[in-house]
């Protein structure tokens, strides 16, 4: 990857297979890859990388859970409608949540997924070129 050209969306969300799913009112978000080089070109550590990886709020809703967004009473969707929906870009919080890291076969860097309750999930990013702005990563 050229340090002048950012991210794709598919080198910041790589098609991994989490080989788990969520239950209840829980929501499966795969973070955003880190880059392996700042925006100057310089070449981060791998404890900086590491950081950063935990740090990442960007993340990509890969699944839902079957009770998320529905009232716990009757169980019918919530007025508003789901915060998320599979494939959308979202803002997560920054602690909490069940993390568990993925190795790929691609000997890239590991995939960090997070399972949240549904409230968790903070707001939907529009699109992709507004998220690469946003600064959880060291440019």
């Amino acid at each position: 990857m050229s340090n002048d050209i950012e991210q794709t969306l598919e080198e910041a969300f790589p098609v991994i297979d989490p080989l788990m799913a969520p239950y209840g009112g829980r929501v499966l978000v795969q973070l955003r890859r880190e880059k392996s080089t700042s925006k100057g070109g310089i070449i981060l550590v791998d404890e900086t990388r590491q950081t950063l990886r935990f740090n990442e709020t960007v993340a990509k809703v890969r699944q839902i859970g079957p009770l998320a967004y529905k009232s716990p009473d009757d169980l019918k969707d919530w007025i508003e409608g789901p915060w998320c929906n599979e494939g959308d870009l979202v803002r997560t919080i920054k602690y909490g949540g069940d993390r568990f890291v993925v190795q790929p076969d691609d000997e890239g860097a590991p995939v960090v997924f997070i399972t949240l309750q549904a409230r968790e999930i903070i707001s939907r990013i529009k699109n992709f070129e507004y998220a690469q702005k946003m600064k959880a990563f060291v440019d």
